[in-house]
């Protein structure tokens, strides 16, 4: 199968930006994608540009991986993401999860990747609360907050002692499920 260059580059900047952070040099972007400079230019107006698309283009494949398969409970569905999560942070490749370290890195909120790293982590945050709305939860947003949170600090605590998680997203989230009577 031929991809484009744009597939390419996009490809490229989502595994180095991913690995090494958004300030790889454009020279090297384009070396990874066997793109000239000025192919990356006429593809994409700016460097800030190709990154809030790379993005974009990675984050469902991270998405999916969460993503827990149809029926169950809705305390199941939530606990798989965590799950998923845990063996996630086991792999040697683990960074994080890509829509914060990006957003962490930028720091700009005003940067157009950070647009896209907020609506990619509102659907989680979607999805938690829709769960717990359909278990019956009091305050189903808040528990979306709150889990939202303890999934991105389990990801920040992997990251940060270079180790898995051992469960302990898991262990977290079971606790708020049931202190908010998700059962």
């Amino acid at each position: 199968m031929t991809t484009t260059p744009r597939d390419r580059l996009l490809d490229a900047a989502g595994e180095l930006f991913y690995r090494e952070g958004v300030g790889v040099g454009v020279d090297a972007l384009c070396k990874a994608a066997g793109v000239s400079k000025r192919s990356m230019y006429l593809l994409f107006d700016s460097k800030d540009e190709l990154i809030a698309a790379s993005l974009d283009r990675r984050a469902p494949d991270y998405e999916a991986v969460l993503r827990p398969p149809d029926g169950g409970t809705p305390r199941e569905r939530i606990l798989h993401v965590f799950r998923a999560q845990d063996g996630l942070t086991g792999q040697p490749t683990y960074r994080g999860c890509p829509l914060v370290a990006t957003a962490t890195e930028l720091k700009d909120a005003t940067h157009p990747a950070n647009a896209v790293a907020r609506r990619h982590k509102q659907a989680m945050t979607d999805f938690f609360a829709a769960e717990a709305r359909t278990a019956g939860a009091a305050d189903p947003d808040t528990l979306a907050a709150q889990l939202t949170m303890v999934f991105d600090g389990a990801a920040a605590r992997a990251v940060m002692r270079a180790e898995p998680l051992a469960g302990l997203g898991v262990t977290t989230a079971t606790a708020l499920l049931d202190a908010a009577g998700v059962v």
